[in-house]
């Protein structure tokens, strides 16, 4: 009886940061016409633009683009350095001095794709907390400089017969 419980309590947890990664999205493109959420045909045109292999699909949730192409609602990119892919990070903790304090989950893919690109590639720290919602952009060499502990820790699946 006590695993279907357990297995509730995991389900939960990942539908609220779903829900919460969602409200962070809805926020961002309200907040800064210059993010992006591109389709899953924009993302391969990117990747492939960037030189990015299909393993790194998810490694990214929007992109940022140059100012001049914030109001339009399709935009053709002659020169992809001008994107920078945009990784969130989202919680609805008062943070009031955003992004101390925030504790997240990072994946090595994340991290690959932001050593890869550079500053093509940030981190968006955001706080959905009403007296700190706000959003913070950091590189990962900005990140790492802030970063006061760190710890892997493996996801594993187990074959079926």
């Amino acid at each position: 009886m006590t695993e279907p419980i357990k297995w509730a309590h995991s389900y939960k947890i990942t539908f609220d940061n779903l829900n919460t990664e969602k409200e962070a999205i809805a926020f961002l493109l309200e907040q800064d016409k210059r993010f992006r959420s591109p389709s899953k045909e924009s993302r391969r045109l990117i990747m492939e633009a960037m030189g990015i292999e299909k393993r790194f699909s998810k490694a990214f949730d929007l992109v940022l683009v140059p100012d001049v192409y914030s109001g339009l609602s399709e935009i053709e990119i002659w020169d992809i350095s001008e994107i920078v892919l945009i990784e969130l990070k989202t919680t609805k903790k008062k943070l009031p001095n955003n992004p101390n304090g925030f504790f997240f989950w990072a994946t090595e893919n994340e991290f690959n794709l932001a050593r890869f690109l550079g500053e093509r590639f940030k981190f968006c720290f955001i706080s959905l907390h009403p007296e700190t919602l706000w959003f913070h952009l950091l590189t990962l060499s900005e990140m790492e400089s802030l970063i006061s502990g760190k710890r892997i820790q493996y996801q594993i699946n187990l074959k079926t017969k």
